[in-house]
């Protein structure tokens, strides 16, 4: 009969040390739980235990501490780390230190379970070894407790172990450029230049030759011009609002992809591109691929690991704390302290944030900068909140709505204008029926609450037509009111 396997348990909190015992044995597995660091380590020494699951902070020790001498000692026992300083710089020291798994406390038992049984059958490899960059610095280039944080920092922790590209997408002020920048300074490349470009920000004319380098133009007094692929050699290259790229210039990235090596506009020597390659946008690129304006292959080649970040309002509840952070900044700076109280917390919670984290930032700093009062309150958040509300309103009755017929023509123009520049134009016809005909189908969902019989009606459509379409164009579908 095969042993059950044993779970070394590290924790100074005995009712979570109770929790575990008790989840872990009726799963089958044995359990020893210590309180101590050093208990731990001898457990470990003698050759206990086929699993160790350690807390962070504990009367004696550091769990973090005691992950490169465990795998020093036993290289194939693995290590999940639980704490409740559930930030970035947590999950990436321990990532980086050899753990298997990070988990933020309080944790979902049903996820710890996972974990568990993913560890004990998971074959050693090279990825297991701790990375050996130096520890990362004690402080936190993004603020979250929220699950959904959490699991951004598991995958930044585990992403800064390799060189492999990322594609970010989120809305603007979602955080993109951060969680890059995370990604270089806690990554194997932190050595070397983290180099960012906007697409959007740089003429069409002129983004072949600020990426890949220009020679020297005869007559002219400049020599050659390096791009940013070589300003970014040894490190980190963020093509920040890739949807932007125009066609011939997706062309040449996707070879650099392709190939490692590049050649300057006017060059015929390759160059290597020693870089990492990770990519932002806040469009919805399967649709640009749909309507022709990206490359398909080129976003499989970007989007080898996606990371997607967050509206703050699928995180409310770290608002309280991004507020804080924002106001201790200010503090810092000189400012004075302010305080936020129970109301005005609940106010920001209620706002639906359409600048997201940047919005909620200069907020912050707006109310620093205009108000003495030291306690913000819900009326001096109301206050300021009004202002944009009246402007949108005055925008919306001033606004001279533009015909139908006019937005589908400046549509189809680009499609036209891409077709010029290189893009391979294919069923038109149908690109531009779906991408009329699925907002008309979502929006009128919606707008019945997923009520299908009724979004039938409304569009004049047979309810067995609607269903199909919904299938064929991918509409994800409201269910629980019909």
């Amino acid at each position: 009969m095969t042993p059950l396997p044993t779970i070394l348990v590290a924790d100074d909190d005995r009712s979570i040390r109770t929790v575990l015992g008790q989840a872990l044995g009726r799963a089958g597995y044995q359990v020893q739980s210590t309180p101590n660091a050093a208990t731990l380590w001898q457990w470990v020494e003698e050759g206990e235990g086929d699993l160790v699951i350690t807390d962070v902070v504990m009367p004696d020790g550091s769990g973090l501490d005691l992950i490169p001498r465990i795998r020093q000692a036993r290289p194939d026992l693995r290590i999940i780390v639980m704490s409740a300083q559930s930030n970035l710089v947590t999950a990436v020291k321990a990532t980086q230190r050899g753990a298997f798994e990070y988990l933020a406390k309080p944790f979902d038992l049903k996820e710890l379970l996972s974990v568990v049984a993913r560890a004990l059958v998971a074959p050693a490899h090279e990825a297991d070894k701790p990375a050996p960059a130096s520890a990362p610095e004690e402080r936190l280039p993004l603020i979250g407790q929220s699950p959904v944080m959490q699991g951004i920092y598991r995958s930044i922790a585990r992403l800064t172990t390799s060189d492999l590209t990322v594609m970010i997408s989120g809305e603007s002020g979602t955080g993109k450029e951060l969680v890059a920048r995370a990604l270089h300074e806690y990554g194997r490349r932190r050595g070397g230049p983290f180099v960012a470009v906007n697409m959007a920000a740089i003429p069409r004319d002129q983004i072949e030759s600020e990426l890949f380098g220009q020679e020297r133009v005869p007559g002219a007094v400049a020599g050659r011009s390096p791009g940013r692929f070589e300003q970014a050699t040894g490190g980190t290259l963020f093509l920040d609002e890739i949807g932007d790229m125009p066609p011939e210039a997706q062309t040449r990235l996707l070879r650099v992809l392709q190939e490692g090596e590049f050649t300057t506009v006017g060059g015929r020597a390759p160059i290597r591109a020693d870089v990492r390659i990770i990519a932002a946008t806040h469009r919805d690129l399967r649709q640009a691929i749909r309507a022709g304006t990206f490359r398909e292959d080129l976003y499989y080649r970007l989007n080898v690991v996606p990371v997607r970040l967050p509206p703050l309002r699928e995180r409310l509840e770290d608002i309280p704390l991004l507020a804080r952070h924002f106001l201790a900044q200010s503090r810092e700076a000189g400012a004075g302290t302010r305080l936020l109280d129970d109301s005005a917390v609940g106010r920001l919670q209620s706002w639906r944030w359409p600048g997201n984290v940047r919005e909620l930032e200069n907020l912050m700093r707006r109310i620093v900068a205009l108000y003495p009062q030291e306690t913000i309150s819900s009326d001096l958040i109301d206050a300021e909140l009004a202002e944009p509300l009246a402007h949108e309103a005055i925008t919306e009755k001033t606004t001279v709505e533009e015909p139908l017929s006019d937005a589908i023509s400046r549509h189809i123009m680009r499609y036209l204008t891409a077709g010029r520049e290189g893009m391979p134009l294919h069923d038109l016809y149908a690109r531009v029926i779906a991408e009329v005909e699925r907002p008309l189908i979502q929006m009128t969902l919606q707008e019945t609450r997923g009520n299908q019989i009724k979004a039938a009606a409304m569009l004049g459509l047979n309810r067995n037509t609607l269903r199909k379409k919904i299938r064929e164009l991918e509409i994800p579908v409201v269910r629980g009111v019909v």
